[in-house]
């Protein structure tokens, strides 16, 4: 056969996950195999929740449940659909121990006491946004156990710290399905192929840009940001720079990711230790950020050297390009600055008229 023709028609559909996860297995000082069957559990439940996302119009699956989960929040029908097959298929795997889930108020034991690992989740990030098709995402952090083997799992396999997680990441249900990880060893991303039912890789070592020109955040609490934010985002507008936010946190984050930027979930005075939940985003988020070369910090400290107490705990977040964090920062260097962090804007004057 004339080689240039088979060239044409036989090009290779590249690394698969599988193959890419065995391959840097050696990596991972544990390197007997748990991990990487850990991270093929996640992806198969991340392919069962692409499916449900996909058809979700088509089925009875969008809208609200009608009641709140754990953290007060709306709970949507996808919520819940999410929150079972990610447990179901980390029982099912065998390798972790125990879930934590956003969804859930206490410790799932999976039955697996011989299992190594422990898996904390946000099956459904940004479900909100489901009904209206907007990208949403499914975020990550797996620790490896401190309780006995054996045992069941207990409140400090959670409880860590940030900078003792060995994997995290997340997956992106957009346009195309994504799943990005770390290992302690960059980042890597891989997009889902639907026919073949398959994650290749497709972004082998991610890096974010040191700076960029977009800035993610919900203005509409900007009378309720500190000062210090007001005056970095006002900075940002008379530098022309662009202000992009979806909704979803995961989205935002792969953009910036990508392109460059920064995300900003500053404290409010609704919410003055933040909204963003440590185990859940903040530390799989920063712990990715940190591999790609960027910044996650909440204002007074790295994200990562947050020392959690709750497993529903909460924090502000700044995630991104390393210089711009950086700026926004700036001003809290020193003691004295650090009571920016409790100014937040004067409210607007009321237009209403006074009763005659």
């Amino acid at each position: 056969m004339n080689l240039s023709v088979e060239n044409t028609i036989a090009q290779p559909v590249g690394t698969t996950l599988e193959r890419y996860i065995m391959r840097k297995q050696a990596e991972f000082q544990f390197a007997t195999g748990e991990l990487s069957q850990l991270l093929r559990d996640i992806a198969l439940a991340g392919k069962i929740v692409n499916r449900e996302v996909n058809r979700a119009g088509l089925t009875s699956i969008i809208g609200s449940m009608g009641q709140q989960n754990v953290q007060g929040e709306a709970q949507q029908k996808l919520d819940v659909e999410a929150n079972i097959r990610f447990i179901r298929a980390l029982t099912n795997g065998g390798e972790a121990c125990a879930v934590l889930s956003e969804e859930e108020d206490d410790i799932i034991q999976t039955g697996n006491r011989q299992g190594k690992y422990v898996v904390a989740i946000d099956p459904l990030d940004g479900s909100s946004n489901i009904d209206v098709n907007i990208s949403i995402g499914t975020i990550f952090s797996i620790y490896r156990r401190v309780s006995p083997v054996g045992e069941a799992a207990t409140a400090a396999d959670f409880l860590q710290g940030g900078r003792q997680q060995v994997a995290a990441g997340y997956i992106l249900y957009g346009s195309s399905t994504m799943l990005v990880y770390t290992t302690g060893h960059g980042v890597a991303g891989f997009t889902y192929e639907q026919s073949l039912g398959e994650f290749f890789l497709s972004h082998p070592s991610i890096t974010i840009p040191a700076s960029g020109t977009v800035f993610s955040c919900n203005e509409g609490y900007w009378f309720d940001y500190p000062e210090y934010v007001r005056q970095y985002l006002t900075e940002c507008k008379r530098q022309g720079q662009s202000g992009r936010y979806v909704g979803s946190l995961v989205a935002d984050y792969h953009r910036n990711l990508l392109t460059g930027g920064i995300y900003l979930y500053p404290p409010t005075g609704k919410n003055p230790n933040g909204k963003l939940r440590v185990l859940y985003e903040g530390f799989p988020l920063a712990y990715l950020i940190e591999q790609a070369g960027g910044r996650a910090e909440t204002g007074t400290g790295a994200v990562l050297d947050i020392v959690p107490t709750d497993f529903h705990q909460r924090t502000p977040l700044f995630v991104g390009s390393p210089e711009l964090v950086g700026r926004l920062l700036a001003p809290l260097q020193g003691a004295p600055a650090r009571d920016l962090l409790k100014q937040t804007a004067p409210q607007p004057a009321s237009t209403a008229q006074p009763a005659a």
